[in-house]
């Protein structure tokens, strides 16, 4: 699993790794109005649960004003890299191990008016757009110009923010000269080379994910993975039990048996 971070908007030095496990957060001692990763669970405002399946936000009780991308959270909420957490009015934001990767100047210079995937989508998850979905098959435009694919009507926001182009297998995005740039992951970018899963904001509300059909799995993967078990208890591989070709005649000579038993016990109980 990938390496996840929670850096606090507050502080840019302050980056609190989040390794499998939970992590609570809460005020630090010595520091007014200071939170960060304490020991005593009991204190926290919130916690940070951490595992293979992704992670999760948990309110503890009695705590208020946890928001979650603007939204209100009193209980649970599962996150994805990128989102906003405020606590007691400190933004913290869940950022990969690593920034987004740029698309270097081949991709960027890279021209794409071949028509491409249909199913390569860019699904609002918040903001002004949020349920809508945007194919990215031609390229898409953002801004505040009329023109816009995607149109952010806010006085402050470029007629030409930026350019979403599909080319090949990659997605660009690609800065046309706005004066902050985008929130790609949690991080501030002008260009991004974009992958599936990606949470893509605008103007700090209107939040995207870049969605695309999940390449085919090999036949070997598909077999190794149904050959491995994992013990949660212990963390330990366990080695499938081969399947016994005699398992499949032994289950219907025993359900032959069973009706016959059952046709005797029908022509003798009613005599």
């Amino acid at each position: 699993m990938e390496t996840l971070k929670l850096r606090l908007a507050d502080d840019d030095r302050s980056e609190l790794t989040l390794g499998v496990g939970v992590h609570a957060v809460g005020p630090i001692d010595g520091r007014d109005g200071r939170l960060g990763l304490i020991e005593d669970a009991q204190a926290a405002r919130v916690r940070f649960c951490v595992d293979r399946r992704g992670v999760w936000l948990t309110v503890a009780d009695g705590a208020r004003g946890v928001h979650v991308n603007g939204r209100e959270v009193q209980r649970m909420a599962m996150l994805r890299v990128g989102d906003a957490v405020y606590v007691d009015g400190v933004e913290m934001r869940v950022v990969g191990g690593e920034p987004p990767e740029l698309p270097g100047a081949a991709l960027n210079e890279a021209a794409s008016d071949a028509t491409g995937d249909p199913r390569v989508v860019l699904r609002g998850v918040g903001g002004q757009y949020h349920g809508r979905s945007f194919t990215l098959e031609h390229p898409r435009l953002v801004g505040r110009s009329s023109e816009a694919d995607i149109r952010i009507d806010d006085p402050t926001f470029a007629d030409r923010h930026a350019r979403l182009d599909l080319v090949g297998d990659r997605i660009i995005l690609r800065d046309l000269g706005s004066a902050e740039g985008t929130m790609v992951n949690g991080e501030p970018m002008r260009d991004a080379l974009l992958r599936p899963g990606d949470q893509v904001v605008f103007d700090a509300h209107h939040r995207f994910v870049v969605e695309a059909p999940m390449r085919g799995r090999s036949a070997r993967e598909d077999m190794q993975e149904s050959q491995v078990d994992i013990d949660a208890g212990h963390g330990q591989a366990l080695p499938a039990q081969p399947a016994s070709p005699w398992r499949l005649p032994w289950l219907l000579l025993a359900a032959l048996v069973i009706a016959g038993l059952l046709a005797l016990l029908l022509l003798f109980g009613s005599g």
